[in-house]
Parts: C-alpha cells; structure tokens; sequence
C-alpha cells in the first residue's frame, strides 16, 4: 500500500505522475494513427495540390503554382454547378422515396409474424452486395438489347426502351439502382430503434384507445424523430460520396445528365487530366461532406440526451 501511494504523490504529498493514466491514450494511438495517415493527410494533400496545374506523368516540382485560380474557375464553372445540381435532384428523390420505403417496411415487419425473418433476410441482400456489382447488374438490366426489363416490358406490350441513352431514363435508372441498394439500410436502422421503444409508453398509448394510425404517427414516429434525422443525413452524405454504381451504370451520360459531383470530380481528374482542379472541387466536397457529418454530431451528441433525461 505504502509503495502505491508514493507512486501516485511527490514528497509534499501532491498527485504524482502515474504511467497508467497513459493506458487510455496507448489504446486509441493506433486507431489515431490510422486516421491520420488514412484520413488526415490526402485531405491535406489535396488542398496542396489544389494550388497547382499538375497532371499525371509530370513531375511535382516542375508543376506551375497558380494559388487561388482554380477556387475562382470552379465558382464560374457551369459544368460544376450542373453537377452539383444532378446530385441534390438524385439525393431528394433516393432519400424521399428509401425514407418512405424503409420506415414503412419496419413498421410492417416489426411484429414477431411468421416468415418475418426470412423477409428481413431478403430486404437486407441488397446491401451485402458490392457496388460495382449492384452498377453492373442493373447495367445489364437496363440494357436495350439484352436487358431483362426491355424483356418483361414487351410481354405486356410496351416498347423497349433505350434506358441508359436517355437523359431523363438514365437519371431514373440510377434513382431506382440506389433505392434497390439502400433502402435496406434505411430498414434496419428504423427496425432497430422500433425494438428498442419502451413498451410501457406503447401498452399505454393503446390503453388511451389509440388506433393503429395515431399509434404510429403520434406515438412510435415522433419517438423515432431523432433516429430517422440521424438515418436521413448519413444518407444524404452518401449520395454526396455516390461514385462506382453510378461510373458502372452510366458514366455519367447520356452527356451530364448522371454525372453526379464525385463522378464529376473523378472525369475531371483522370479523363481530362486536371488533377490541381479536380482537386480544387474536391476541397468543395469535403466541405459539403464535413457540414453534414458536424450535423449529425450535433443531432446525436449523447451529452445532449442525458440531459434532456
């Protein structure tokens, strides 16, 4: 005991230095690390970068220094705000239509019916598969040739479609890829916190001779508000960092009609070799990124939650 004290207090019996109160930071040093050397630094290095024309094959130091000129080309650039533009229809209709469709399924599946589990195995596949395999299988559904879709249309009597050569059916056929994709996500988060209501608010919300309606729209939603905001922006940064479905299926085209802000982003670097520029959007993005994910911080900050208990 008396060894312990003097490790832990100076002569004049002030708290001394302890090694194991250096436990928690040796713990989290490697998880530090990592995010520093895998997040950290390409962040830098790409606002670096963004000062200067450089392209592939060139070497770095002979790369002209043009500071702030590719921050002013991308306020005025057309081709950047029609990207821009793209992504914000794609997220309002994606989020819209998974936000109904998941919170709908959870609301359906959440009982303990028979066949509940094989339909919640089924609803989450989607989600277990690669995306550049999801972007290549709608690819091949949406064919005009071969496409199973064009297939099924003609069976009924309408005419095929030339799904990924229209403007309009392009930017379609990626809205409905992503709903296929991620609709799952929105169910298993929604289905999660169905589960974890407190049951003695719901038994008395039914003994107060709440219908099935106002049960869930006056009871259940309003009790799932915080986790439905929180499923809502991690969706919304998703369709902000959306690239290999969209660069499978589509590319981008017909034109730019598909050519959401990363794809935008990706064609500026290595199509056109305008690695500084792409850079420079890049930063944009990051941005944009960092502002949703500082809201879903605020929306989910766990300080907040205990005091309002």
């Amino acid at each position: 005991m008396t060894d312990r004290a003097s490790s832990d207090t100076d002569d004049l019996g002030r708290p001394g230095f302890n090694i194991r109160s250096l436990n928690p930071y040796l713990f989290i040093f490697p998880a530090v690390l990592v995010m520093v050397c895998g997040l950290v630094y390409p962040v830098v290095d790409a606002f670096y970068l963004s000062f200067y024309d450089w392209k592939i094959g060139m070497p770095f130091e002979t790369a002209p220094f043009v500071g702030l000129s590719h921050f002013k080309r991308m306020i005025f650039d057309a081709d950047v705000w029609e990207s821009i533009w793209v992504t914000i229809r794609f997220g309002f209709w994606t989020i819209l239509i998974e936000m109904v469709l998941g919170i709908s399924l959870a609301l359906l599946l959440e009982k303990p019916i028979r066949g509940a589990s094989v339909f919640r195995t089924i609803f989450i596949l989607p989600l277990m598969v690669s995306p550049v395999v999801v972007g290549l299988i709608w690819r091949y559904l949406f064919d005009a040739r071969i496409g199973w879709i064009n297939y099924y249309l003609g069976m009924v009597g309408i005419e095929p479609q030339v799904w990924l050569g229209d403007a309009e059916l392009a930017f379609f056929a990626i809205v409905f890829t992503d709903i296929w994709q991620w609709t799952p996500f929105i169910f298993i988060i929604i289905i999660a916190g169905l589960q974890a209501l407190p049951s003695e608010v719901l038994e008395a919300s039914k003994i107060d001779g709440a219908n099935w309606w106002q049960h869930i729209l006056l009871v259940k939603l309003p009790m799932l508000k915080s986790i439905i905001v929180i499923a809502l922006l991690m969706r919304l940064i998703d369709v902000f960092r959306a690239l290999e479905v969209m660069y499978i299926l589509t590319g981008g085209g017909p034109g730019r009609a598909t050519e959401l802000l990363s794809l935008h982003i990706y064609n500026r670097a290595f199509d056109t070799q305008q690695l500084g520029y792409a850079s420079a959007i890049s930063v944009l993005l990051i941005l944009l990124v960092f502002g949703l994910s500082f809201a879903i911080l605020v929306f989910s900050d766990p300080l907040k939650e205990k005091s309002d208990i």
